[in-house]
Parts: structure tokens; C-alpha cells; sequence
């Protein structure tokens, strides 16, 4: 019985562009989920894992769009394999189908570390870029959640005695962003 061809998308922002990671592989159904990799709770994810079969293929376009962390891939691709699933990555031009060979974990085990060995560079070059751009002045850091009049709003509710939880809501935002605007005065 042959199974089904099964996309699975992630890109780490709502501006990227999902559609060219499987543009040219002919899938049945895909998934995609918009969050980052180092996410392991991912709503598509955990959909695609639910759907999938015995007899089906997974089609991923790299490894670091399934995982950025090694124990995390190795995890995905033996969880699907031993369910008889097939899991291709399209850009790395290899399979995996739960066989078991030597040079089958060697290439996951590789590959994957690549992939986490990439993400800890690039993250390693954003907080260089960070620290330089503060020494110039110019990171500002991230904009504030609400304008100066609407902080005052939360401060006088609190004080009001109204539900913390029930503020953040109504402003938006969560508990976290309120205790800290609580906080700074």
C-alpha cells in the first residue's frame, strides 16, 4: 500500500514566505507552522504527527526547518520511523525510513549537528551585533507594548484593585509585560 506524500513547513516569522521551501515536491497535504525552530510545542507539528501513517512520507525541505537541535531531530525522525513512516529532507537529498544502517545515523547525527552548530552561530552574531550597535547608540531595543497615556490606564486599574490577569487582557498583553510596566515607574 503506498501512503501518502506529506509536507511539513516552518518558517520563524509571519513575513516569510512559506511557499518556496516545497515549491517544486509534489505533496497530497501540507502542514506549516509559523514559529522558530527552537519551539518543540508547534500546533502544525504536533498536527502533522497526529494525521501521519504507516506507509506515509514526510517531506521536510531542511533539517533545521524540522529541528534546531540535534536530540530534538534524532527524537522526530525515530518517533516517525518506527512508525513506519518515511521522512525525506529535500535540500540535504536524503531519507530515512527506520532501517537502521550505520550510515543512516552517521548522516542524521551529521547533518543535524550542522544545523545546530549553524543556528548557534547565527545567534552568537546577533548578540555580537547587539552589543556593537549599543556601543554606537543606535539599538533601541525592542518597542514598547503600549504608549505612555495606556500605562498610566494599567497603573490606575491595579490600583483600582481590578484582576491583574484581567488587565493584561484587555490591554493586550501578558501578565509578564504588566508586572514589568508595575515595576518601572
Amino acid at each position: 500500500m503506498k501512503g501518502q506524500r506529506i509536507g511539513y513547513v516552518r518558517v520563524s516569522s509571519f513575513e516569510q514566505n512559506p511557499d518556496r521551501q516545497l515549491e517544486h515536491v509534489q505533496v497530497d497535504r501540507v502542514f506549516t507552522d509559523k514559529a522558530s525552530g527552537k519551539d518543540t510545542q508547534r500546533p502544525q507539528l504536533e498536527a502533522l504527527l497526529g494525521f501521519v501513517r504507516e506507509g506515509d512520507t514526510v517531506v521536510v525541505h531542511s533539517m533545521d526547518r524540522l529541528a534546531r537541535n540535534l536530540d530534538d531531530l534524532r527524537r522526530l525522525v525515530q518517533s516517525l520511523t518506527r512508525r513506519g513512516v518515511r521522512i525525506e529532507f529535500a535540500k540535504e537529498c536524503l531519507a530515512f525510513t527506520g532501517e537502521n544502517s550505520p550510515m543512516a545515523n552517521l548522516m542524521l547525527s551529521v547533518m543535524g549537528a550542522f544545523a545546530e552548530f549553524e543556528r548557534a552561530l547565527i545567534r552568537e552574531r546577533q548578540r555580537e551585533g547587539i552589543a556593537l550597535a549599543k556601543q554606537r547608540g543606535a539599538y533601541r531595543g525592542r518597542k514598547k507594548a503600549l504608549a505612555p497615556e495606556r500605562v498610566t490606564e494599567l497603573r490606575t486599574r491595579v490600583a483600582d484593585g481590578k484582576p491583574k490577569a484581567t488587565v493584561a487582557r484587555d490591554l493586550g498583553i501578558s501578565r509578564e509585560t504588566l508586572y514589568q510596566y508595575l515595576k518601572t515607574e
